[in-house]
């Protein structure tokens, strides 16, 4: 047996007598084990019996008022306002298209292989295809503003924008605090620390409504791209960050040898130094992308209504579905996780894919 292998089995050993001793080592922690296995087992099959064997799935307010279980007839009637929001009824057929047309990309665009100046061609003509089916107003589509938009497609479309519009603003801050000009340096950290010392929300509020005010009426861009910009700069921010931790990894002898061969300082560190630090803070970077999706939810609170803000529309003004709020928030948590369990397992394919 190799000495790595060797190794590897006694790691295996260790951790498998250490759960062990943690779990069954002492009487108190026998006795702790088997009262939280009891208690896990008594709420696993009370979940099972309210969620499925005493559930009802069928659209019928009645049943569901004198039922014992869960009332998943609500997302059986409601979830074309859960999915798609204001959105036309009639018209929620191009949301549906341009949502599988975004995700398709996002696909396309998480496979390596596809990594080419292509796809910026594929996604520029994707994106024009998906303004004008949700928009309209074009090959006799009729027209619905920004502000009718809302549900998944809103969720997933404003999360993939302010990720592709932060990246590259934070590289540049990033590159921009680790300047040798102090100046640069000092705007750049001015406007990271300004902009982490306020919540995102706050962020959002003055986008929305501050800077219509400092803004020429004619002039004024709409609510979704105020938004869409507050929210871009915001986590722009903490990816830079994240960035300058990795930019900081790189060992300074590399940075040295490359001018010494006479690479310029921006091919060092476009050839160098960039390529090994993204490769180290991607878990950091995963983390913050699954954040940035589920912070999507806080656009509610200036009149856009993505999945959460959906939900609220779809059963608010509905008494005879008002009660099972608890059902919806169900169906609207297994959709984000299955959304950033996703992220994670791509990230930690993506790290195992990029390792050293």
């Amino acid at each position: 047996m190799s000495l790595d292998a060797g190794m590897k089995a006694n790691l295996h050993i260790n951790a498998d007598s250490g759960w062990r001793r943690d779990l069954w080592g002492s009487p108190l922690r026998i006795v702790t084990t088997l009262l939280l296995a009891a208690l896990i087992g008594w709420a696993a099959v009370a979940f099972v019996q309210w969620a499925l064997l005493h559930a009802i799935f069928r659209a019928d307010a009645q049943a569901c008022r004198t039922a014992s279980g869960a009332c998943w007839g609500v997302i059986t009637e409601k979830w074309r306002p859960i999915l798609f929001g204001r959105y036309p009824y009639t018209q929620q057929w191009r949301a549906a298209l341009a949502l599988v047309l975004l995700g398709v990309m996002l696909l396309a665009s998480a496979w390596p292989r596809l990594w080419r100046p292509a796809l910026a061609w594929a996604w520029a003509a994707a994106l024009v295809l998906l303004i004008g089916l949700m928009r309209g107003g074009i090959f006799g589509l009729p027209l619905v503003p920004a502000s009718r938009w809302g549900g998944l497609p809103l969720t997933v479309s404003l999360a993939a924008a302010s990720l592709a519009l932060a990246f590259p603003l934070a590289v540049l801050l990033a590159l921009a605090r680790r300047s040798r000009w102090p100046a640069l340096r000092g705007l750049a950290a001015a406007w990271i620390e300004i902009v982490r010392g306020v919540p995102l929300i706050s962020v959002l509020f003055m986008a929305s409504f501050l800077l219509p005010l400092l803004w020429p009426v004619r002039w004024q861009p709409d609510m979704l791209l105020r938004v869409l910009a507050g929210q871009a700069l915001f986590v722009a921010v903490y990816f830079a960050e994240i960035i300058r931790g990795g930019l900081q990894a790189v060992p300074r002898g590399q940075i040295e040898a490359a001018l010494a061969l006479g690479f310029s300082r921006w091919g060092v560190q476009r050839e160098i130094v960039l390529p090994q630090a993204l490769r180290m803070v991607v878990p950091a970077l995963v983390s913050s992308v699954i954040g940035t999706l589920k912070d999507t939810s806080l656009v509610t609170v200036v009149g856009l209504f993505e999945l959460t803000g959906a939900l609220g529309l779809a059963l608010g003004g509905d008494p005879q579905w008002r009660p099972f709020y608890l059902e919806g928030y169900l169906f609207l948590a297994l959709l984000y996780w299955l959304m950033c369990f996703g992220l994670s397992r791509y990230g930690a394919w993506i790290e195992r894919r990029l390792a050293f």
